[in-house]
């Protein structure tokens, strides 16, 4: 936990004064980071609740809560503190609290992360996990794998057959979250069905559909003209399970999970619409995307993007290849550490259409007109967008994007030799 321990400080605060924090969280089970103000009412709303969880059974199993503040001065940090069973980070301490605000991409509060003893992250939704468990039964809620979340499910064929989860074993798994009310669902559910039945099943792609319609019927009635399996739409709590594991926020979405289990991505619409035919099924994510096939990490960490739109396509490719083996280094050690997300990805933007020509827009960067017309330069330029960090975002150089020029860009990054500046608002 050292590491962790180093992105704490040396020293957290008690209700009777400073301790130093090793030894604070020395044989704690779990450490949980909660990141609350007293200016927030949802967060006024649920620390009495916490505090009584904790203070009743959770502290017992070996729960430590650290209260992470944002509060807009030390003294309605104390005066909030001051209700707070748990440690806290100190207040003066704007450096450490920043740094775990970005590293675990906290965008709002009440917000609960929580750390097996290691300091590995267990889950970014600990709220969740804690109310619907207060007593602490499953402490430390370490995350289900997918094969745990639908075993026991029942799963509905056509002509109303059922079976178990078996019937998966050995495919790839797509969960098609999906309904009939949604007009975009509406729309692609014909063309994944005709890919569906035309290729991918054959490959070796089996699709389950949970539902978000409104009532049964409606579901039977949509389920209707799907070839492919359904959760039972009674199961209600696996679908809730589900949606939460994947961080599913709106539909149509489709999550690819791999025979092992392991998720090759929760982008799989753009990755099968790209490839309708399965030619790089199951489409496991290349260390460099392309903004025209989805936003890729842009969402969840920093990433360097080189936009190269208007780059003759040699240029486009030895782009992408150059900045290839940085990419699968940070890959590499994402996997091996088990974290979700890579230190940084990496992206081009290879079309002046769609997320490239957005982006543009929110950095601040000239307008490219659409792909069939000229521009003078075509030289491509990389930057980095931090969103996770306020929407940062930070200018590299223009020219012949080579392994150097990456790695040297990481670098300034690193040292803080390149300035901050501010994606557009709105």
């Amino acid at each position: 936990m050292s590491a962790f321990v180093e992105l704490l400080g040396t020293k957290l605060l008690s209700s009777s004064g400073e301790v130093n924090t090793a030894e604070a969280l020395a044989g704690k089970q779990a450490i949980a980071l909660y990141f609350s103000a007293h200016w927030c009412p949802p967060c006024r709303g649920i620390t009495p609740k916490l505090a009584e969880w904790y203070s009743k059974n959770l502290q017992a199993r070996g729960l430590e809560v650290i209260f992470v503040s944002s509060d807009k001065d030390e003294a309605s940090f104390q005066e909030y503190f001051g209700e707070q069973p748990w440690l806290a980070l100190p207040f003066a301490d704007r450096g450490q609290k920043d740094a775990l605000s970005s590293k675990f991409k906290v965008q709002g509060i009440p917000t609960v992360v929580i750390l097996d003893a290691d300091g590995k992250t267990i889950t970014k939704d600990g709220r969740s996990a804690i109310a619907a468990d207060p007593e602490g039964e499953d402490f430390p809620w370490k995350p289900k794998s997918t094969k745990e979340l639908l075993s026991g499910a029942k799963l509905l064929g056509k002509e109303g057959k059922e079976m178990g989860p078996e019937v998966l074993d050995g495919k790839v798994l797509a969960l098609y979250f999906s309904a009939h009310w949604c007009p975009p669902c509406r729309g692609f559910t014909p063309k994944l069905a005709e890919w569906y039945s035309k290729s991918l099943q054959a490959k070796g792609l089996e699709v389950v559909f949970v539902s978000s319609d409104k009532d049964e019927a409606s579901f039977q009635e949509y389920f209707g003209e799907q070839p492919w399996l359904a959760l039972d739409y009674a199961d209600r709590m696996r679908k809730e399970q589900l949606s939460s594991k994947f961080g599913v926020r709106g539909i149509p979405s489709l999550v690819i999970v791999d025979v092992d289990g392991s998720t090759i991505t929760t982008e799989g619409q753009g990755a099968v619409s790209g490839d309708p035919e399965g030619l790089e099924f199951p489409w496991h994510p290349k260390p460099v995307a392309d903004l025209k096939n989805g936003p890729h990490t842009l969402q969840e960490a920093p990433t360097v993007i080189a936009l190269c739109e208007k780059s003759e396509p040699a240029v486009q490719k030895a782009t992408t290849d150059a900045m290839t083996p940085i990419a699968r280094r940070f890959l590499d050690a994402q996997k091996a550490s088990g974290e979700g997300d890579p230190e940084f990805g990496f992206v081009v933007g290879s079309e002046a259409e769609g997320i490239a020509a957005r982006l543009r827009e929110l950095m601040y960067l000239p307008a490219l007109p659409p792909s069939a017309g000229a521009v003078e330069s075509s030289l491509p330029k990389l930057m980095l967008i931090d969103i996770p960090s306020d929407g940062a975002f930070y200018e590299g150089p223009e020219g012949e994007v080579t392994a150097e020029s990456v790695e040297k860009f990481l670098a300034d990054y690193a040292a803080g030799a390149l300035e901050r500046k501010q994606l557009k608002r709105g």
